[in-house]
């Protein structure tokens, strides 16, 4: 009985995802964003559960990568989609291509699952991540959509481009080589944690003070550090 937990809490993850694109289509970024939370959470405790357990299987991996695909690619994707929906007309007044454009946003989920193929194969995304997780880059288009929504609609030209810049470097940095830090801790010292408490605080301070919105600004934040930090190391 207890080898299904895991592969449970697994599909729960899926099944969250699922709602996500409902609400997203609804546009209900808020629920949207909710139901990728609860998603995120399940895909914490799935694999917990496994080593908890000692039930971790092959099937068990592959399953966690098709769910995540769901919630973290399909969903995400689905959400830009619906906000270039609501832009294009005002950002492309009379053109036969408003129709369509705002499919790009599923570039997003093809390139969220090539990420995940990668980092199922890649021996080096023990303790650290190579290129942007893909619950990162879904909580920051989520987060963005209810924190910017009425900004974004209310300036339709320029927002559409911005939209359409951030799906082409989000999906860049999924399959990106940029090294990037993983909240991990061997150990609860500062020795080798500075980094990490320090952006664990800063992250708990601006969601007191912006809410779940805070997210988009958070995730923003976890690449530049990541990117300084990455610099600061090679010089020295």
């Amino acid at each position: 009985m207890k080898r299904h937990i895991p592969n449970t809490i697994t599909c729960c993850n899926l099944l969250s995802g699922c709602v996500a694109i409902h609400f997203a289509l609804q546009m209900h970024y808020d629920l949207a964003l909710y139901a990728i939370i609860i998603g995120a959470v399940f895909d914490f405790f799935d694999g917990f559960a496994a080593r908890l357990l000692g039930v971790s299987s092959p099937i068990g991996k592959e399953l966690d990568s098709l769910a995540d695909d769901v919630t973290f690619g399909v969903a995400p994707a689905t959400i830009v989609y619906a906000l270039l929906s609501e832009v294009v007309d005002g950002a492309l007044p009379g053109s036969s291509l408003a129709l369509y454009l705002p499919y790009v946003a599923y570039i997003i989920a093809a390139f969220s699952a090539l990420r995940l193929a990668k980092f199922n194969l890649d021996e080096r995304q023990t303790t650290s991540f190579i290129g942007l997780p893909t619950p990162a880059n879904t909580l920051f288009w989520a987060a963005l959509a209810v924190g910017a929504h009425q900004w974004l609609v209310a300036n339709p030209a320029c927002s559409f481009w911005l939209l359409i810049i951030g799906i082409v470097l989000s999906s860049w940095l999924l399959v990106s080589e940029v090294p990037m830090f993983a909240l991990k801790f061997k150990s609860f010292g500062w020795k080798g944690n500075g980094l990490r408490y320090v952006f664990a605080l800063v992250s708990i301070l601006l969601l007191i003070l912006f809410g779940w919105a805070a997210f988009s600004f958070i995730i923003i934040l976890y690449v530049l550090v990541s990117v300084i930090s990455n610099f600061v190391e090679s010089r020295a």
